[in-house]
């Protein structure tokens, strides 16, 4: 049975356009674009011999099958202890680049080149463009990546290894966003905060939990929240099962902010409906440091349609978790981190169970950041 394409659809005018030609805002005001829901998948739809997250064709949208997935997704669920619960840890840092990004962008990528392109802007604090310069290379797309001049200076590196042209800005992240906006004109804006084949991508996360747990969604869901491609990803994922008749409910989502930096908890405490300005500190975590939502009303529908949350933790604890990931056997970066703080809250005031089967987000790898943890951790070169 064949695909319904995608349609990308404006969120706030209903408005809709084909997905044959690539956007990355709406013709119509100029904002972000969504893609129509997806069909979903069965178990019989997965193809076991594919050890990718193209195992799901059946239900991404791609207009061909992609030229190279470089193993995107399928990465394992560990089982583990916190806090003297039983939990699994999600190793999404163990794919190619480096981190969970390899998931959106795969398919993003992949999209944007059958599609035409052949030269591509993005911004990023580190992860998102390393990412995007290893498939750019891997599909010969011409690469260029504005980052923050504090970003570390592995990620700028990894970026430049893969032929992309980085382009430091000194400011916040959002000084980047913005120095990439003014750009866009010229080269086309793969944005990943933008381009809604990217959340096509990381919807994945939530198929591979079904599939890992048995063919059933996990009581909850816990993940760094920076721009919230994860989280959205996660509930874009589980309504697309459940509309689909293989889950009975969706898995709550808990999302971790730094309370350095924490537009989407500050919004969902005042109940607001678009994004305010929020006074952000530096955090270690850096890979969730994105003061200005740019899809404030997705990453909080998805908390309150899952019956979730948004949880912030302070330096200390993120640091406090990152030590402790270490000596279990995981060398993340600190925004992964976060999400283990966080995970050690929720355990304790009752919001998760400790009867209650628990999926855990680790996103990216230490290599990424060895430098700062060193510093954080006060280790020393032997």
């Amino acid at each position: 049975m064949s695909i319904e394409p995608a349609r990308y659809i404006n969120p706030r005018s209903g408005a809709t356009w084909p997905t044959t030609e690539p956007l990355w805002k709406a013709p119509d005001d100029g904002g972000y674009v969504n893609l129509t829901p997806g069909p979903g998948l069965t178990p019989h739809d997965i193809d076991t011999n594919e050890h990718s997250l193209w195992r799901y064709a059946r239900a991404i949208r791609l207009p061909q099958p992609p030229a190279v997935t470089l193993g995107a997704g399928w990465t394992p669920l560990l089982a583990a202890e916190w806090d003297g619960v039983p939990v699994h840890l999600k190793a999404d840092y163990l794919m190619v680049s480096g981190s969970f990004k390899d998931r959106g962008t795969m398919v993003m990528l992949n999209y944007l080149k059958q599609t035409g392109i052949s030269e591509i802007l993005e911004d990023s604090s580190g992860n998102a463009g390393a990412s995007a310069a290893t498939y750019a290379a891997a599909l010969g797309l011409a690469c260029r990546i504005f980052v923050p001049a504090a970003a570390p200076e592995a990620k700028k590196i990894q970026m430049a290894a893969m032929g992309a042209d980085v382009v430091a800005i000194d400011g916040s992240r959002d000084d980047v966003a913005d120095a990439a906006l003014a750009e866009s004109a010229d080269i086309f804006y793969a944005a990943h905060n933008h381009q809604p084949f990217f959340l096509e991508g990381t919807k994945t996360l939530a198929f591979e939990l079904w599939e890992q747990f048995g063919f059933k969604a996990p009581d909850c869901v816990v993940a760094p929240l920076g721009q919230g491609s994860n989280i959205m990803g996660s509930h874009i994922g589980f309504a697309e099962l459940l509309a689909c008749g293989q889950i009975d409910k969706l898995p709550r989502i808990h999302a971790i902010q730094s309370a350095n930096c924490a537009p989407y908890h500050a919004a969902l405490q005042s109940g607001a409906t678009e994004a305010t300005p929020f006074p952000a500190k530096p955090t270690i975590a850096d890979g969730i440091a994105s003061a200005t939502p740019v899809r404030l009303r997705e990453v909080l529908q998805a908390v309150r349609e899952s019956e979730g949350s948004i949880t912030t933790v302070d330096e200390d604890e993120i640091t406090a978790a990152l030590r402790r990931l270490g000596r279990m056997g995981y060398f993340v970066e600190p925004t992964s981190a976060t999400a283990c703080a966080g995970l050690s809250k929720l355990l304790a005031d009752g919001t998760i169970g400790a009867d209650e089967t628990v999926a855990v987000v680790l996103t990216g790898s230490g290599l990424k950041a060895v430098e700062k943890i060193g510093k954080v951790l006060g280790l020393s070169n032997p």
